[in-house]
């Protein structure tokens, strides 16, 4: 991505507890690196339920990973969203329609919390992808 090797990278690890209002806090002690100009980048996945990746209806729409997708990008791009209910949602990103089945596990979700945490308002932009028949989407947050 940058060839120069000129940008500074910090490695985070995921807080064992998987709590979502503790990785939105640890993206908020991260917030005054963007003063300094820092690329924060998380890396996850807004889709992460592998055996549905590969069951035998794999190649058939998917309701539940629609209406998932539909919730994540209205709740991350939503400019009539205050951010006390952005934040809202996200902490209990869990009772959003079809949450498990996407993430039977959070923690291919977190770092978008911490980047959330970082921007603390909607995304400027999202771009939505498909990968092995599932929909999923990314997010940019600008300074």
């Amino acid at each position: 991505m940058y060839p120069n090797a000129d940008i500074p990278i910090i490695q985070l690890s995921l807080k064992n507890n998987l709590n979502a209002a503790e990785h939105i806090d640890m993206g908020r002690a991260l917030r005054p690196l963007l003063s300094e100009n820092v690329l924060i980048v998380g890396s996850g996945f807004s889709f992460h339920n592998m055996k549905a990746f590969f069951s035998p209806s794999a190649n058939k729409p998917d309701p539940n990973n629609e209406a998932f997708e539909k919730w994540l990008v209205e709740t991350c791009t939503s400019k009539k969203l205050s951010e006390d209910e952005r934040r809202g949602l996200l902490e209990s990103w869990s009772t959003a329609p079809a949450a498990r089945y996407c993430h039977p596990r959070e923690e291919h979700l977190l770092p978008l919390h911490v980047c959330y945490g970082v921007a603390q308002k909607a995304s400027s932009q999202h771009f939505e992808v498909t990968i092995l028949n599932k929909k999923a989407s990314i997010y940019l947050w600008e300074a």
